[in-house]
């Protein structure tokens, strides 16, 4: 591995609930579209196309690049849960970085049901047999839907080890609302209280109200990785980099911990992040700018901890002193995140790309971090698969 890849595009399509959206192949190739204008290059310049989607049939991936161009170049169809937007990016990178492609397109969409996620192929063994029934055993309340209870319970058990007070993810919450008026691509733009968080409709009575959970949403993100040389050959912009990145699976710690935040990927997210710094030589502390893994206030709560940002027990104080946000030691999901951003689950990982790259190109309009110049990303899919990405500016 010997070649940066570079950000030379990005592209982003406005979020949309279930029914409101175009057919997932009129959002992707739109969202393509949108990252090769950004790009400056042509479709046929493309060697290679990652392609995410969770919900979708085999080569949904061919469909949606189709209308881009039908060039006859390798497209691969990207499944990992929720991570799957950014295993199309870390398949990207390899392929820019080992030098067997020069120009390559990651692409990721949804187009989701309302309600509840749930599983599709219920003739067979689900891959969450294993989770369902450590989670049984922990968090009770089977009734449920999966991942109310797999994040709920993880939020429970943060909270019966620390004292945090469920006031704290409704903080969370807040703040998402807050970062996302400012994000004309976000889905949920309404200002809310932690009042309002607190008041809404009870999912898992003192655990979790249902402001505290992102929204089924359709959508589709897109990026252009290019080598350095071909940036050069073609005039493309450099000033964004992947300056470190690592995927993690579970360990047997995700069972044997018997701890609800091991089994939501606490374990995965310490590990890559700890990759991602050791490749990098740098620490959370150097950070600017962060899109974390949302998809509850519980999740984001519990990812400060893991990622480094606080110490474990820490993540309320570091609520309370507003190092979360603007004006304190780290931004984080200035997007607004899943929770009003909305969580198309194949683009999730992509539009996190999209919002760090304008934040390091500092592009980034009423939501731009002052002197942004290295960002992580954090992408969780469970089942599991855990993305963290480190981004930096050419100067930075």
């Amino acid at each position: 591995m010997s070649h940066k890849a570079f950000i030379a595009g990005v592209g982003m399509v406005p979020f949309a609930k279930p029914g409101a959206s175009e057919p997932y192949p009129v959002m992707a190739a739109q969202a393509g579209r949108l990252a090769l204008e950004d790009a400056g290059v042509a479709y046929g310049a493309i060697e290679q196309a990652y392609v995410g989607y969770v919900y979708g049939d085999s080569t949904s991936g061919q469909k949606a690049v189709y209308g881009l161009g039908m060039t006859g170049i390798p497209v691969f169809n990207v499944n990992n849960n929720c991570s799957t937007g950014s295993t199309a990016l870390f398949l990207a990178r390899q392929a820019v970085e080992s030098g067997a492609a020069d120009c390559v397109l990651a692409l990721g969409f949804e187009q989701m049901n309302p309600g509840a996620i749930g599983t599709v192929f219920n003739d067979r063994p689900s891959p969450f047999e294993d989770f369902d029934r450590e989670a049984e055993a922990l968090a009770g309340v089977p009734e449920l839907p999966l991942a109310l209870r797999y994040f709920g319970g993880a939020g429970q058990s943060h909270m019966r080890q620390y004292g945090t007070p469920l006031e704290a993810f409704a903080k969370v919450r807040a703040k998402a609302s807050r970062h996302a008026a400012r994000n004309p691509l976000a889905l949920l733009r309404k200002e809310l209280s932690v009042q309002d968080v607190m008041d809404a409709p009870m999912l898992w009575p003192g655990v979790l109200t249902r402001l505290m959970a992102c929204p089924p949403t359709c959508g589709a993100a897109a990026a252009v990785l290019v080598s350095e040389a071909f940036a050069k050959k073609k005039s493309l912009r450099t000033d964004v980099f992947i300056a470190a990145q690592a995927m993690t699976t579970d360990r047997p710690d995700t069972f044997d911990s018997h701890d609800m935040m091991r089994l939501v990927g606490y374990g995965m997210t310490q590990e890559a992040a700890r990759k991602v710094y050791e490749q990098a030589g740098i620490g959370p502390q150097d950070l600017d700018v962060v899109e974390l893994h949302d998809c509850f206030a519980q999740n984001e709560l519990i990812s400060y901890e893991a990622l480094g940002l606080c110490p474990p027990g820490g993540a309320a104080a570091f609520i309370d002193a507003g190092d979360n946000t603007y004006g304190g030691q780290v931004v984080t999901n200035p997007s607004g995140g899943l929770l009003s951003k909305g969580h198309p689950l194949g683009a999730t990982g992509l539009a996190q790309c999209y919002e760090l790259t304008h934040q390091l190109r500092g592009s980034a309009q009423e939501r731009q971090v002052p002197g942004a110049r290295t960002a992580l990303q954090h992408n969780l899919g469970l089942g599991g698969a855990c993305v963290v990405t480190l981004y930096a500016s050419k100067d930075g």
